[in-house]
């Protein structure tokens, strides 16, 4: 059976899209099946991390409500072919529940070996509904103070869940010194284990601009970290990047 992982953050502008498509893209070179959700309703931005702008032409919920099958609606990518993409609506259709992503949830189970959501900024109904079917999370944080409160805020509301991780995003070398006391206060605070450091990196979103995943770049900067965070997903020990 397939693992859901919630890649989710309190506040927004952290970089948890990239950061989903990042992962999953690299969960696929290590020859995982892999199927990316975008829960991110109205404002979905994951089909142009993975290279598949506007190629999904059915959502997440018209599978939850039963009007296509999961097989239909996932778009599988050119290029890596075991990496699909199932996008979120434009809207929330009222007819949408819990129950009704639960169910989607199981059906994938059976047909990826990860499934990583996207989950919307802050903790209101899109976060819970991301969320609802999780059986572990990925943290995206900054280094700035709102960001790890915000970071703290969201564990709170996922301590059902057997693993949560921390992610710190967006990290600078200058700031390097800081950072790693910010790092340890964040996870001492919130009893998380960090599973990856990404640095900044220009590479995210110029890739972003030309269609093209991360991962296409290689094994440096961003993608390095999204490859390290993805061995560490599947059970591998990878030391954690020293960023200079």
């Amino acid at each position: 059976m397939g693992t859901v992982i919630a890649v989710t953050s309190g506040k927004g502008g952290t970089g948890k899209t990239s950061i989903t498509g990042g992962v999953g893209a690299c969960l696929a070179l290590l020859d995982q099946n892999v199927l990316c959700i975008d829960m991110d309703i109205g404002l979905r931005n994951l089909d142009i991390s993975l290279g598949l702008s506007d190629r999904a032409l059915m959502d997440f919920s018209d599978v939850a409500l039963g009007h296509c099958p999961l097989t239909r609606a996932a778009v599988t990518h050119p290029e890596l072919k075991t990496l699909s993409l199932l996008t979120a609506p434009m809207y929330l259709p009222a007819a949408l529940t819990a129950d009704k992503v639960r169910a989607l949830l199981a059906t994938a189970r059976t047909l990826y070996d990860y499934i990583l959501i996207d989950s919307p900024a802050g903790l209101g109904p899109g976060f819970r509904l991301a969320t609802c079917g999780a059986d572990r999370a990925l943290v995206v944080a900054t280094n700035d103070a709102s960001s790890l409160r915000d970071a703290q805020r969201t564990v709170a509301e996922l301590s059902d869940l057997r693993q949560i991780h921390l992610v710190m995003n967006r990290i600078q070398p200058k700031l390097l010194r800081k950072l790693r006391t910010t790092i340890d206060d964040a996870m001492n605070a919130a009893g998380l284990p960090l599973i990856g450091v990404v640095p900044e990196d220009p590479q995210v979103i110029l890739c972003a601009n030309q269609g093209l995943p991360l991962a296409s770049q290689g094994r440096r900067g961003a993608s390095l970290a999204c490859w390290n965070i993805a061995q560490r997903i599947i059970g591998r020990q990878v030391p954690i990047m020293h960023i200079r």
